[in-house]
């Protein structure tokens, strides 16, 4: 599905129809339109070569996992009353305030 919007997506910035777009991949109308749909599947090379065919290339990349956010949600949660909560929240607010002032001064 994503494949399809990739492709919906780069034929618009192109400024193609999906005509133009089918005549330039020597595809039909309706394959493109099924294709950006969502009803067919393409493979990651039919939606490079799609991509190409707009004028794009696509760029993919890995990127590490963090959910140390969550983790930090769940230690708060664990200190009690919302009060205590709220005053480690002003506290950490606090200390990064003067962190940016030191930042600022240096």
């Amino acid at each position: 599905m994503i494949g399809g919007e990739l492709v919906r997506e780069a034929r618009r910035r192109a400024g193609l129809t999906q005509r133009e777009l089918a005549e330039r991949a020597g595809t039909t109308q309706s394959a493109i339109a099924r294709l950006e749909s969502g009803r067919n599947s393409p493979s990651f090379e039919q939606v490079e070569r799609l991509l190409k065919l707009c004028g794009f290339s696509m760029i993919v990349s890995l990127a590490t996992y963090d959910d140390s956010h969550l983790a930090q949600a769940k230690a708060n949660l664990r200190r009690g009353d919302p009060e205590e909560r709220l005053r480690h929240m002003t506290a950490v607010a606090n200390k990064w305030r003067e962190l940016q002032q030191d930042v600022r001064s240096v």
